[in-house]
């Protein structure tokens, strides 16, 4: 028997479904407490977050918490997959377009707020700059001394849901022995067994979809793995009179091209896959050859509302719905 408890993070939908009934509420606690924790941590929205408190003096190195250290370091390695696409230096750029007030205040369009556009490689002809040096191999971080240059603002939103994703499940599978599924808007975290089918343990079955009018799919995850989904159709907004999203691509600062109304990759950590789905959006149609090349199970779906699926990714659907992945 699983069980399953819903809630709302970040103005963001939570799920948390568990292998044994009588658990629920104390791994919700464990999940709430992780999600806390990491806000506290690590939010560019709220004045007393250690991010915010110590962002003043960084440059001269300050002592961090094991937590902000956990997401920093999660932060920087998915800079280091992803070859600088998901960069955790971008926060000056983000309040630049108006993004101050957190997720929350962003608005999720109805249906498919984006008309259709023909695919094309990574574009330079919109922004006016030339590529600037990549912000986060400006970071240092030794041992919990942590040290930002002056002209350079942290924002962990590309990886801070992801990692606490990965962090609440382990914890929950550690302290409870079940099997646990947890997602934070769309970053799908596993750990532990799976639900029984048939007498024994199985696969995880998820539902696979951005918006309501976007192609569905069911998927099986197996357990242990992780899924997310990365959208250029939320959070979206209006600066200057153009509409903006949040996924910038960080040579420029700016909102990266949407080519893919999402994408959504299977990895052993949730962290690993919303870097790669991330990366996916800022790298346009390139990123269909290079998760061909790497093997990354991904699925694309464009502005045509077509799918195309890479690496493994399952190509027929499973009948049962457990969870959801909706970024």
């Amino acid at each position: 028997m699983t069980a399953r408890s819903s809630w709302s993070v970040w103005g963001l939908d939570a799920w948390l479904t568990v292998t044994g009934e009588g658990m629920l509420a104390e791994a919700e606690a464990i999940v709430r407490a992780v999600v806390a924790d990491v806000d506290k941590a690590c939010s560019r929205f709220r004045r007393d977050s250690e991010l915010m408190t110590l962002g003043p003096d960084a440059a001269g190195g300050v002592k961090i918490t094991a937590t902000f250290r956990y997401l920093m370091e999660q932060a920087l390695a998915a800079a280091h997959l992803t070859a600088g696409d998901v960069d955790p230096t971008l926060g000056a750029d983000l309040d630049a377009l108006g993004y101050r007030q957190g997720i929350a205040s962003v608005p999720v369009p109805r249906g498919n707020p984006l008309p259709a556009a023909r695919p094309s490689e990574r574009s330079t002809e919109s922004p006016p700059a030339l590529p600037r040096v990549p912000g986060w191999t400006r970071i240092r971080l030794d041992g919990s001394i942590l040290s930002v240059p002056a002209d350079l603002r942290l924002d962990l939103g590309a990886t801070a849901k992801a990692a606490a994703a990965d962090l609440a499940a382990a914890q929950v599978h550690a302290a409870l022995g079940c099997g646990v599924l947890v997602s934070l808007g769309g970053d799908l975290a596993t750990a532990g067994p799976g639900p029984h089918v048939a007498g024994h343990p199985g696969p995880w079955q998820i539902l696979v979809q951005d918006l309501p009018t976007d192609p569905a799919e069911h998927i099986a995850l197996e357990p242990g793995f992780a899924l997310a989904t990365s959208s250029t159709q939320k959070r979206r907004w209006k600066h200057a009179g153009t509409d903006v999203h949040h996924i910038l691509d960080p040579r420029f600062g700016l909102p990266a091209k949407p080519v893919w109304r999402s994408v959504t990759v299977a990895a052993p950590t949730c962290l690993e896959a919303n870097a790669y789905s991330t990366a996916a959006i800022v790298r346009g149609t390139a990123a269909l050859d290079w998760f061909r090349s790497a093997g990354i199970p991904g699925r694309f779906v464009d502005q045509q509302g077509r799918t195309l699926i890479t690496g493994g990714w399952p190509a027929g659907p499973v009948s049962v719905e457990a969870g959801a992945s909706r970024g």
